[in-house]
């Protein structure tokens, strides 16, 4: 196992990051997970990182500020943490970030907090959100387990038990064993783009989602829409991989061109709450109603957070015979869950879906949303059907049982 480990490590900086001689690396980790924030500081260093600079968190902290900090704390962001995100995304460096949180952190806290938060850190670090969604540095979203996380994932074991588990789960995920994992993610990326090719070319006008759930959807595409896979390329000049694992396929919806009902097919992990059985309806674009069977007033809050926050911002493309969903986990992680499922996001629309030179106006024209979330929500099953319609009307399967039909 910690051969294994250690491979990952090297996976996520060689490949991940892909940090470069003189860059430098900003890892976001726990302080519960030092030892492995240490390791990564090792690996970036070993590849020639100028300096590794680390932004700890801590779950227990976070809880406790929601519960009981003044009130005023959730209307501001602090002035250095504007300036930290800023100032590293002007300098180009390579950012890390380690998802290892309780699923249910903020279970039971005010909703109204989260919101507020939300609302004041999207204005705040703007720019630096901008600035990632256009590739303007290299970064790379990664998970280990936390043993909150592993006992939620795996009920039944004790917790080393859990911890050894889910770290199994992770490492086949991100295809680590063997010692070729490298080759085999340059592999992937090359095959992940020539199929984001293929449907590029089809250009489609919009898409239809059906299955048994009740998702009954058409969602209409912009005018000049990409489809992209991993192994983006930063202004750097040098390609990453945003997320690891990966094995979506994604573009944008064109705003004010959804219309129908959309059943959630897993639960969403939100700001630290479970929601679950979600079903949105839409109506010229926007979502006019939202159900869940639990975690509704977290949904909603979210959903008010801005006037873009009830739009869709990505439509993703993933195989029900993926390999993540094949190992028929549900981890309550949106990074891992997102991959074993055909999902949308509501909220902003990356740039790089379309001519990322456009002006935030210009992108906006064309149909792109803005918000100052991104929230992704898994709806793929075994029977659904999605169906392209091109300009001049021909309809075109694209998904059939739940995978891609050609």
């Amino acid at each position: 196992m910690q051969d294994r480990i250690k491979e990952y490590a090297s996976l996520i900086v060689r490949v991940g990051a892909n940090v470069q001689k003189g860059q430098t690396v900003v890892v976001s980790g726990s302080a519960d997970n030092a030892w492995f924030v240490r390791m990564l500081a090792e690996e970036c260093y070993d590849a020639g990182a100028r300096e590794v600079v680390v932004r700890w968190k801590d779950d227990t902290l976070t809880r406790m500020k929601y519960l009981r900090a003044d009130e005023t704390v959730f209307d501001s962001v602090p002035k250095w943490l504007t300036e930290f995100f800023n100032g590293y995304a002007a300098e180009r460096a390579s950012l890390i970030g380690i998802m290892d949180d309780d699923p249910e952190l903020l279970n039971g806290v005010d909703a109204g907090r989260i919101q507020r938060y939300g609302r004041a850190s999207g204005e705040a670090l703007k720019g630096y959100r901008e600035a990632q969604m256009r590739n303007e540095f290299a970064w790379c979203g990664v998970s280990i387990p936390s043993p909150a996380w592993a006992k939620k994932v795996f009920p039944g074991a004790a917790e080393k038990e859990a911890v050894e588990k889910l770290w199994d789960a992770i490492l086949k995920a991100v295809h680590v064993g063997g010692g070729k994992a490298v080759e085999i993610w340059r592999e992937k990326i090359q095959t992940m783009a020539r199929r984001a090719e293929t449907l590029t070319k089809y250009d489609f006008d919009k898409l239809i989602y059906q299955n048994a759930l009740g998702t009954d959807l058409t969602v209409g595409l912009p005018e000049g829409h990409k489809w992209v896979a991993c192994g983006d390329k930063a202004r750097t000049g040098f390609t990453f991989v945003a997320n690891m694992p990966t094995e979506e396929i994604f573009t944008l919806p064109k705003r004010g061109a959804a219309d129908g009902v959309l059943y959630a097919s897993k639960p969403l992990s939100l700001n630290g709450n479970l929601i679950n059985d979600i079903v949105f309806t839409f109506k010229g674009g926007k979502i006019v109603d939202a159900k869940a069977s639990s975690g509704l007033d977290i949904l909603e809050k979210e959903l008010e957070l801005d006037e873009g926050a009830r739009y869709l911002g990505e439509v993703a493309l993933v195989p029900y015979c993926s390999p993540i969903n094949e190992m028929d986990i549900l981890f309550y992680n949106t990074l891992f869950d997102e991959n074993a499922s055909c999902h949308f996001a509501f909220g902003k629309a990356y740039p790089a879906f379309l001519d990322d030179s456009l002006s935030a106006d210009a992108q906006k024209e064309r149909g792109a949303n803005d918000s100052f979330i991104h929230v992704d929500f898994m709806v793929g099953t075994e029977d659904l059907s999605i169906t392209g319609v091109t300009k001049d009307g021909n309809k075109i399967p694209v998904f059939v049982n739940g995978n891609f039909a050609f």
